[in-house]
């Protein structure tokens, strides 16, 4: 049998697609088994199939490695086509997954851009895949506030805790189309600080950049500063991020006699960024339940001409907690 998703009986390889009872357990874990809300619209149940990927790809793959790993668009179908809850909605799924890739670059992002101590330096981090460097950030959960939103990316992509140095008033705010970006400034962490992320596959590296070695050629969203590192939503910061240095004090002075240098404070050690010369444009949080407020939501064609039918959810629901 040739191409798509299907099934195959024979004996597991190592591109085995995952069996019926690890997608019914997916299914159950991140579909049936959530708050009602979350099951009132697509975007919503997208975004718990996504989580669900995440955890197929972080725990499912990585212990076993015969299981095939799966982009998110192959991984919706095979859970569409292999959930009852969902078989109904199989006719339209290129159009919902288009539709919620659409959407999701509507969701305000907000992260931190990290100075060390003398402000010659930056945090980046670099995606799991490619080779692109961004500053921290991510997008923002169902009713939380900008400020908590960035406190939580940084420490899930860095491990590290900005709660105690980070100020409301002190961010610099951008919009990409239709996506508000907020990055909070974040000054005077000690580069002997600690960075290790919280999730896995997320982020491949983290390291302490020169900020005068970031200035591009441009202010596009992608581009590359003037030693060649490829960098992701950084360069449009970096004209407010001066201006804001020249009039805050620094922490210490400067060390005129031993220049600060770029240093890589912790990389994964399997990461399939090393060799790849493309620019990826970001990778994805881990959040399920995304605010965006409804004067900025217009949903596509599906969203519209669809409705969620969360009946049998419900009765699946109820079912299992009655056995």
């Amino acid at each position: 049998m040739s191409g798509g998703l299907n099934r195959s009986t024979s004996a597991p390889s190592k591109n085995a697609l995952p069996p019926q009872e690890l997608l019914d357990d997916l299914c159950s874990r991140f579909v049936l088994n959530v708050p009602k809300e979350d099951q009132q619209s697509f975007e919503r149940i997208l975004f718990l199939v996504e989580y669900a990927h995440w955890f197929y790809e972080d725990n499912s793959v990585e212990k076993n490695p015969s299981l095939k790993s799966l982009t998110l668009k192959e991984f919706t179908s095979l859970l569409f086509n292999n959930c009852d809850v969902l078989k109904p909605y199989v006719a339209h799924i290129d159009d919902i997954f288009k539709d919620f890739t659409s959407y999701k670059v509507r969701v305000p992002v907000t992260g931190a851009i990290i100075l060390d101590e003398t402000y010659e330096r930056c945090l980046l981090v670099k995606g799991w895949k490619g080779t692109s460097w961004s500053f921290p950030r991510g997008k923002k959960n169902k009713d939380e506030e900008d400020h908590n939103c960035a406190i939580r990316e940084v420490l899930e992509e860095t491990g590290f805790d900005v709660s105690k140095l980070l100020n409301k008033e002190d961010y610099i705010e951008m919009i990409f189309g239709q996506q508000r970006v907020r990055l909070y400034i974040v000054a005077g962490v000690k580069d002997d600080t600690p960075f290790a992320p919280q999730t896995k596959k997320e982020i491949s590296e983290i390291a302490w950049h020169r900020i005068d070695e970031l200035q591009p050629a441009n202010h596009d969203v992608i581009s590359r500063g003037i030693t060649g590192l490829k960098l992701y939503m950084v360069a449009p910061f970096l004209a407010s991020l001066k201006s804001w240095i020249a009039v805050h004090p620094l922490a210490v002075p400067p060390r005129s006699d031993k220049p600060v240098k770029g240093i890589t404070v912790w990389k994964a050690k399997n990461s399939s960024s090393g060799g790849s010369s493309t620019i990826t444009e970001s990778q994805p949080s881990k959040a399920v339940a995304i605010d965006v407020h409804p004067s900025d939501t217009l949903p596509g064609r599906s969203f519209r001409n669809f409705r969620f039918d969360t009946g049998p959810i419900l009765q699946a629901v109820e079912a299992a907690f009655s056995t």
